[in-house]
């Protein structure tokens, strides 16, 4: 059976290094006026009348898929994705951004290719690339990394955090493309290794793409349908971006509520041939989107109102619902089993 841990990421590690990290900083949330917000998907600047969202993310792991096909002209959407979608989670308008570009050896026909995804990226977010730094780091970086740090503003009493989530409410699903950029070591791991495939071999459970352009397609970012949303008057209790940690991701929008996830599409291709390689389903949905990289949870009377707008973007689907639930768990019903995150 390959994990994640198998792959080289522990997430009980990460999270234990972040608990770290943050408790040495808690205190300096008292040096500004910080709407407090722990937990969640952005940050939060009071700033009078509004509050500024904000966001910091990277590629990941998946350069190194990049680099295998010599293809860098998508990560720059997935850099911009991972950032404004978190700062969407909040009900924010992503506004601008800044990159930051680490290179083992400046190049500037991959530096070219990361700035045309990079713009398009911005394109589709509307958002504007206002500044950012390259650094030389021979010895600490190996070929490159790519993040980059958002800024959101929204209105103080339009905030979603997530404490308006009540039993009864329904979850509605966005589709993902694909793996995004979460959980590549274990995908890189599956395919690459336990499967022996290469890049440019046909995914085997789609041989209409390869195994390398189905984990370099890129992430989709959600600015249009739910600012879309937002801008309609739909009462809107929670934004969840699907990310590291798969639907766990859901449970940080409402400590005192668990997600009944019982209605999803069917497995995208790529994540089918992931599974193949000796997956355990439990570590599928811990780790992946699993072809939801997107979810709203509102009051089920705006159901069908959001779906209207919604899939105008993407295929969209009511894939669960909410119950009042102290121990704030997520559950799966499959066809072939309950799993419990």
């Amino acid at each position: 059976m390959v994990t994640y841990s198998e792959a080289g990421v522990d997430i009980s590690l990460e999270e234990k290094t972040v608990k770290a990290l943050t408790g040495e900083l808690s205190e300096t949330l008292n040096y500004q006026n910080i709407i407090k917000n722990e937990g969640h998907f952005a940050a939060l600047v009071d700033f009078g009348s509004k509050a500024i969202a904000m966001s910091t993310d990277g590629v990941g792991s998946k350069i190194l898929i990049a680099n295998l096909m010599n293809k860098f002209d998508t990560v720059g959407i997935d850099c911009i994705a991972m950032v404004v979608n978190d700062i969407l989670c909040v009900g924010a308008e992503p506004i601008a951004m800044v990159d930051y570009l680490a290179v083992e050896k400046p190049d500037p026909e991959v530096a070219s290719q990361i700035g045309k995804g990079l713009n398009e990226g911005c394109k589709q977010s509307n958002i504007a690339m206002i500044g950012g730094e390259t650094a030389s780091l021979p010895k600490i970086i190996k070929d490159f990394d790519l993040a980059g740090t958002g800024i959101g503003i929204v209105d103080k009493d339009k905030i979603i955090t997530g404490s308006d989530i009540k039993d009864g409410d329904v979850i509605i699903g966005i589709s993902s493309s694909g793996v995004h950029s979460n959980g590549l070591s274990l995908a890189r791991k599956a395919l690459l290794e336990e499967a022996n495939l290469k890049v440019d071999d046909p995914l085997p459970t789609d041989e209409k793409i390869t195994v390398g352009e189905a984990l370099l397609e890129p992430t989709i970012i959600y600015v249009k349908p739910i600012m879309d949303l937002l801008n309609n008057d739909i009462e809107v209790h929670g934004l969840g971006h699907i990310t590291g940690g798969g639907f766990s991701n859901l449970k940080r929008l409402n400590h005192n509520m668990s997600y009944h996830i019982n209605n999803l599409p069917e497995t995208l291709p790529v994540f089918k041939a992931i599974q193949d390689t000796g997956i355990e389903s439990k570590e599928m949905y811990h780790v992946f989107n699993m072809g939801i990289g997107f979810a709203v949870i509102l009051d089920k009377e705006y159901k069908d109102a959001a779906l209207e707008i919604l899939n105008k973007y993407h295929k969209s689907y009511v894939i669960g619902e909410i119950t009042e639930d102290k121990d704030n768990r997520v559950i799966i019903n499959t066809p072939e089993e309950t799993i419990e995150l």
